[in-house]
């Protein structure tokens, strides 16, 4: 797979930003698929905003589903290293002690987690738009020990590239790595993000922009 390309870059300077994002789109998109589907629907103002960019739009070639490959696991590795370093310059930035949402939409999401299993947990939140994991639960993955971390996981039973019982296990996932987990299934959703996904999605940048730790209003 070729190298990716670059990032598109949108809102505050990260210096002036109250909170840090970086959303990825998925298989097929593009930055700027995202703003038309999720941030240009966002209301919060102070956010620093980096979209990555996949090559031939694709993180990896294989669907989240399959059984892991040499090949799949070689270019997952690529697009976590990219990420990683995406990631790593917004907050040299922005400045380390600003909170970082990483997220991403459907391929987007799947490497979000990834990402989270491998390099988590970080000063901030995750998101997973119709997300789960890369590959199947025989698989050798990453686990970390996520202490607490805000993730917001969504799916739908008629989405037809992550199916239900993938979106229940990467929960599953997420609950043994302590993740602070915010789960919601869209029944009869189809492959998009809907107004209730991208209101919670704001509502967590707001969250962190004025210092508050997402999903912290809690009924008594």
């Amino acid at each position: 797979m070729a190298n990716h390309g670059e990032p598109l870059i949108m809102g505050l300077a990260p210096e002036d930003a109250d909170v840090l994002c970086v959303f990825v789109h998925g298989r097929t998109q593009s930055p700027e698929d995202m703003i038309e589907q999720v941030i240009g629907r966002l209301s919060v103002r102070s956010v620093s905003f980096c979209l990555p960019r996949a090559a031939e739009k694709s993180w990896y070639a294989a669907r989240a589903t399959d059984a892991l490959t040499e090949a799949t696991r070689s270019e997952l590795g690529t697009s976590l290293d990219y990420l990683h370093g995406l990631a790593g310059a917004l907050r040299q930035a922005g400045g380390r002690d600003k909170p970082l949402l990483i997220g991403g939409f459907s391929q987007g999401a799947c490497l979000s987690l990834e990402y989270a299993m491998t390099y988590g947990p970080w000063n901030g939140a995750m998101v997973n738009l119709t997300g789960c994991r890369v590959g199947q639960s025989s698989d050798t993955r990453p686990e970390r020990d996520l202490d607490g971390m805000p993730v917001y996981l969504t799916g739908s039973d008629q989405d037809p590239w992550i199916p239900v019982h993938a979106f229940a296990e990467a929960s599953e996932a997420l609950g043994r790595a302590r993740a602070r987990l915010r789960c919601e299934l869209f029944p009869g959703r189809t492959h998009q993000a809907s107004e209730m996904e991208v209101a919670a999605l704001d509502a967590m940048l707001q969250d962190l922009a004025e210092g508050s730790r997402p999903f912290r209003r809690v009924a008594a």
